[in-house]
């Protein structure tokens, strides 16, 4: 398809970018020469089309320096969301001619104060007609995906010639349709807001994977006339907001938050700070980002890619998974302790633990283990799973009861070993050592089972958190040496034990281990029952 560039549409290119002359030649250089655009997006898409067109290098190389001559801007009028279009008012500095003004925007805005439209150099009158065919290529054009903008030009704002439209493709980044299709099977609810019209934002939509035959869009003018009691249900369903302003931003944000919703929103502008602050997380685009929208974000996504929201998500979840099973861990191994003491107490039997051995324990066999669950590799399936409610604590029933249950296998099967031991005659070494090894065991096979909650052992890998095994092979060591170095036998007063009491030790320990496990297993059929239930259903 050929193209024409005029000389009017060729000054209005140069003269609309919102960059002074001395900014404009440098961005022009720099995309010829190394194919880069200026800072704002739209201005290099509007460069890049005129260096497209075939007349355009002659009127660049040849009549930059003339335009700059004749044309001085003596006024500029700024774009913004409200009126959706920005102007520039130059004067022709060596003819006695009239200001021209040249204008771009939203189309239906710019076709407002146009009385004219240019066919092929000449100026005719815009008939109804005429304005409709525009605007059915516009929304053409719109639904292939482009950002339309209007172009137009002339002496008095509401008589302004309609030059064209100028379609800009901004696709989304590679990985883009992935996240948005994770998250929402992870139960968290993505909702585009844009200002661009109802065609390219559906069409975009659509191609990250956002829209269906369930989802809706919505324009700022009808988010206005929904009334505020019936807003929070409203938004809740509506998935993309087209032709919006910051003020319909910080509604919708007001309103999620008001349905119960945790609500992260994305800006990179100025107008977008104010719903970048109102927002539970902000998130601003470290390059693409103006200062104001960085300052006021809680979180800078430094790569400017939606995609690391998604790995933030996942990270935070993982971290939060991590803190449960350290304090599954810690708060069973600590409730076995001070359960033993006090039913020694209680019940008038001699400690099955001396001082130096519940510091070992507390100290040695619980720090390391305890260290090494927190940082546990976030699981592939994290992601997945469901947003928690905003009430939920980190000991919840679940968790409270695992607890308490391998609380329970703990103490039962020390208090075991220490009744077998026991001799009429008293404490020996024998039965210190077997008692204080049995649970030290306990707590390994423990801190083994703790590294996930949902998981089997040979689900998540056995050597993938090498931190932890480390730690274990340490603790494991450490016992030994307490057991075998006669220094240490004095200080802890432990004896040497055989093969086969470590062994009867081990399997006895073993059991905290293979119970939670089998819990797990029995939950992973339930729950999958559950769900094929609801499928036939």
């Amino acid at each position: 398809r050929e193209y024409y560039i005029f000389w009017d549409v060729a000054a209005f290119v140069l003269q609309s970018l919102s960059v002074s002359f001395k900014e404009m030649e440098k961005a022009i250089n720099l995309v010829v020469e190394e194919m880069n655009h200026v800072s704002q997006p739209t201005e290099g898409a509007l460069l890049a089309l005129a260096m497209k067109c075939s007349s355009y290098f002659t009127v660049l190389q040849m009549e930059l320096a003339d335009i700059k001559d004749i044309y001085a801007r003596k006024k500029e009028i700024p774009f913004s969301s409200e009126q959706k279009w920005m102007a520039v008012k130059c004067t022709l500095k060596n003819q006695d001619q009239e200001d021209i003004y040249f204008m771009k925007g939203a189309f239906e805005e710019v076709i407002r104060y146009c009385t004219m439209y240019n066919s092929s150099g000449i100026s005719l009158m815009l008939t109804p007609q005429q304005k409709a065919s525009y605007q059915q290529e516009e929304k053409r054009m719109g639904s292939s995906g482009l950002r339309v903008l209007a172009l137009a030009s002339g002496s008095e704002l509401g008589k302004l010639t309609f030059l064209g439209l100028v379609g800009i493709i901004d696709p989304p980044r590679a990985g883009v349709k992935e996240a948005v299709q994770v998250l929402v099977e992870s139960g968290v609810s993505v909702k585009m807001i844009t200002g661009d019209a109802l065609e390219t934002a559906v069409a975009i939509g659509q191609n990250i994977g956002l829209c269906n035959g369930k989802l809706k869009a919505m324009s700022g003018e009808e988010l206005d006339q929904v009334a505020e009691s019936d807003l929070s249900s409203t938004v809740k369903n509506i998935s993309i907001f087209y032709r919006t302003s910051p003020k319909h931003k910080l509604k919708i944000i007001k309103a999620l938050q008001r349905a119960g919703a945790i609500v992260s929103m994305t800006g990179d502008g100025v107008n977008d700070a104010v719903a970048l602050k109102s927002a539970d997380i902000g998130i601003a685009m470290g390059q693409a980002g103006t200062d104001v929208s960085k300052e006021a974000a809680n979180m800078i996504l430094v790569d400017d890619d939606f995609s690391t929201v998604m790995n933030a998500i996942e990270e935070g979840k993982g971290i939060f998974y991590n803190i449960k099973n350290f304090v599954r861990f810690q708060l069973s191994t600590s409730i076995s302790a001070l359960s033993l003491i006090t039913l020694s107490t209680v019940l008038n039997l001699p400690n099955p633990l001396n001082a130096m051995q519940i510091l070992w324990i507390n100290i040695i066999m619980d720090g390391p283990p305890a260290q090494s669950l927190g940082v546990e590799p976030v699981d592939r399936d994290t992601i997945k799973q469901p947003p928690r409610c905003v009430t939920d604590t980190i000991l919840s029933k679940s968790l409270i009861l695992k607890i308490f249950m391998s609380a329970l296998i703990i103490i039962s099967g020390t208090l075991f070993v220490f009744w077998k031991e026991n001799p009429k005659g008293g404490i020996t070494p024998r039965t210190t050592t077997m008692t204080f090894t049995c649970f030290v065991f306990f707590d390994l096979f423990n801190a083994l089972t703790c590294r996930s909650q949902t998981k089997l052992i040979l689900e998540i890998g056995f050597f993938r958190n090498r931190m932890f095994l480390y730690s274990v092979l340490g603790s494991f060591l450490g016992q030994l040496a307490v057991i075998y170095v006669p220094p240490l036998q004095k200080i802890f007063q432990t004896e040497n034990l055989g093969v086969l009491d470590l062994l009867f030790l081990t399997g006895l320990a073993s059991s905290v281990f293979v119970v939670s496990e089998l819990v797990k297993l029995c939950e992973k059929h339930c729950c999958h029952q559950h769900h094929t239930k609801e499928c036939r259903n």
